[in-house]
């Protein structure tokens, strides 16, 4: 994937953030550093930005935003003066810089943007390194200056950006156009410092064409994008973010309201679908703050995005983009809704102040979901989710390296996104049910509601977290906190012993039924499956062994027409079982199925069992070349690096 580089004419900045921090009517205020982002080229520690604003044009015949972010920011104490300010960008084309106090008049100023042409003698380790964090912009400010205006353009290959053609929408008619800011790609379409420990405030005009529509991670405030003669829509975003959790979406949008605080964006003809799926949403909403405090946004909206988009769910405040792939027509695959509004306390109301803390967002929110399936949904299906969840978790363990088996991940000269497996999900999740087991379930509860409140708004390193945990919890209570072992689940690679392991009595009754079929006992038709939800489905094909013959593979797909299944879980866990088993009749599907989703979390399994034989990587390359116009730039280069192709 084209990303930019940086400047050749010193050493990589190293950024200092994981502020102490104090939240005061929306605003933000840090002391100390406390940790670096090896990830951002911003300066925070010295000139830190505080507020983003935008006013952006969508061009879809040139895929391009162009238009201007005006930044305020402020000098931090001890900062000297003369020091520039140093943001973050990658394939950016930046036209031209102004400068100026509040209410004084914007000057030009001269402005620096990197070029790795300037020593080409370094070390390939190094110039990747530099390929990865984009270029920096260094604004040489005046001292008094407190604001910059930035006029640029967006690369047709931004990395945050996909641009749809009408084709490869659900309506077949208009373009679309969405963003994925996370983990580092914000810095591909904004000029900003790319730290999730640089928490700002936002507004955004945003300019569309004629019959389209525009929605973002903020309150729309006015104005009715796409109708000719508009100035725009307009947007605001009042408390203090990360700057991955800046969002964009312009399309073809219908609105269906769920609640008075809820509802769904979609594509006129999935809009109907959506509402049906995420009925309960609000009941979700109340689970968790009957629990562990205020939902602190305003209204909680959901987007279903095209299906290329590379995740199941993106936590945008006030808008998660989600994956059509979880509208089975069930429900049953909604605990991705459960996950992406509980990081509305885990995540975004309390943040990881780096990627290496990526852990806190995530182990944070798996087991904020499982309560509130647990809620909404009951405990069997609580504990199924949990189940299958330690599976893939031991299946990633056995997989992985020590070094990447760390919640506490060391990422020193790596993309961050090489840090978003299954382990911060999962093991992070344990790690708080085992802490939740060794405390009570009532004490660790009001634990985490105190923790929420005391973070709000804030960007913490895990330090900070374990410093809070043993002031907080560790210390009230010594006998329970001895049944702990912090450290090992922190710092050091796989599970340590003890901890509680989720069981399924539902699971129990599948794995007899698949049993009885292995042995003979039971035809396919004979199996009782009335009623199995997708987590029973999927638990059962994993009970079966690796390698099926033919005539079982048949008489299975006859029996529950596997093959057909529009459920996307299922269907998966079937391609897998169908490329092992060199299933000739799940062929076409294999192809659809690759060619027609871009969720990484389905294409890198199939592709890599693809790849495990001569005739299987020849196959997927030919479907790969295909369907990679159709994928996000994020699929794309995780393909690319999976299969060896440019």
């Amino acid at each position: 994937m084209p990303i930019g580089m940086i400047a050749a004419t010193g050493m990589i900045m190293l950024v200092l953030i994981g502020f102490d921090q104090v939240v005061d009517a929306g605003q933000v205020v840090t002391s100390k550093p406390a940790e670096r982002d090896l990830h951002s080229l911003g300066n925070p520690e010295q000139v830190r930005v505080s507020r983003v604003e935008l006013d952006l044009s969508v061009d879809f015949e040139k895929k391009e935003l162009q238009g201007t972010a005006t930044l305020a920011f402020r000098r931090m104490p001890g900062c000297p003066p003369g020091t520039p300010l140093d943001l973050d960008t990658r394939d950016l084309k930046i036209e031209r810089v102004t400068a100026g106090g509040n209410d004084d008049a914007m000057h030009e100023v001269r402005f620096e943007l990197g070029h790795e042409a300037a020593n080409p003698a370094r070390p390939e380790s190094e110039l990747k390194w530099e390929r990865l964090l984009g270029t920096r912009l260094r604004i040489f400010v005046p001292d008094q200056a407190t604001r910059v205006q930035v006029t640029y353009r967006t690369a047709p290959t931004a990395s945050a950006l996909q641009w749809l053609d009408p084709p490869r929408t659900a309506g077949r008619k208009k373009p679309f156009l969405f963003t994925q800011s996370e983990a580092i790609h914000a810095r591909s379409w904004i000029p900003l410092q790319d730290s999730p420990g640089v928490r700002i405030t936002y507004a955004a005009t945003i300019h569309v064409p004629e019959g389209l529509s525009a929605v973002m991670s903020a309150d729309h405030l006015a104005g009715q994008a796409g109708q000719a003669g508009q100035a725009g829509a307009r947007f605001e975003m009042t408390q203090p973010i990360p700057p991955y959790l800046i969002a964009l979406a312009v399309g073809d949008l219908a609105f269906r309201a769920l609640s008075p605080r809820t509802g769904t964006y979609a594509e006129p003809s999935v809009v109907a679908a959506a509402a049906s799926e995420f009925v309960d949403t609000e009941a979700m909403i109340k689970a968790v703050e009957t629990r562990f405090g205020p939902y602190r946004w305003g209204r909680y909206d959901l987007l279903v995005l095209p299906p290329s988009f590379p995740f199941g769910g993106m936590e945008n405040p006030k808008l998660t983009f989600a994956t059509p792939t979880i509208l089975a027509g069930d429900r049953s695959l909604v605990s991705l809704v459960a996950h992406e509004l509980a990081h509305s306390w885990s995540g975004n109301l309390v943040t990881n102040a780096t990627w290496r803390d990526f852990w806190l967002n995530e182990g944070f929110t798996v087991y904020l979901e499982r309560r509130i399936v647990e809620d909404v949904f009951g405990p069997d299906r609580a504990a199924m989710e949990a189940v299958l969840g330690l599976r893939e978790l031991r299946e990633e363990l056995a997989a992985f390296p020590p070094r990447d088996q760390v919640l506490h991940i060391d990422l020193s000269d790596r993309d961050p996104d090489d840090g978003m497996t299954r382990i911060p999900y999962e093991k992070g999740a344990l790690f708080l049910t085992t802490i939740e087991h060794a405390f009570g379930r009532e004490r660790f509860d009001a634990f985490l509601r105190a923790y929420f409140d005391h973070f709000a708004f804030q960007s913490i390193t895990t330090a900070e977290f374990e410093r809070y945990l043993q002031d907080q919890l560790l210390q009230t209570d010594p006998a329970a906190a001895a049944k702990l072992n912090v450290q090992a689940w922190l710092h050091e690679p796989g599970l340590p012993p003890g901890f509680p392991e989720p069981k399924s009595s539902r699971f129990t009754v599948v794995a007899t039924a698949a049993q009885d079929w292995i042995d003979g006992k039971s035809s396919a038709e004979q199996l009782a499956t009335q009623g199995w939800s997708t987590h029973e489905w999927l638990h059962f094909l994993q009970a079966l062994p690796l390698e099926l013959p033919p005539e079982k593979m048949t008489a299975l797909d006859k029996a529950f027409a596997l093959t057909a299944t529009g459920n996307s879980e299922i269907t998966q866990q079937w391609l897998l079982m169908a490329i092992r088993n060199h299933y000739s009749p799940a062929d076409a599907r294999i192809e659809e199925f690759l060619t027609s989703i871009g969720r990484r979390k389905f294409l890198m399994p199939l592709y890599g069992e693809l790849k495990k034989t001569a005739e299987g990587t020849t196959r997927a390359r030919a479907i790969y070349a295909k369907a990679r116009p159709f994928y996000h730039p994020i699929a794309v280069e995780s393909v690319d690096r999976l299969l060896g192709t440019p």
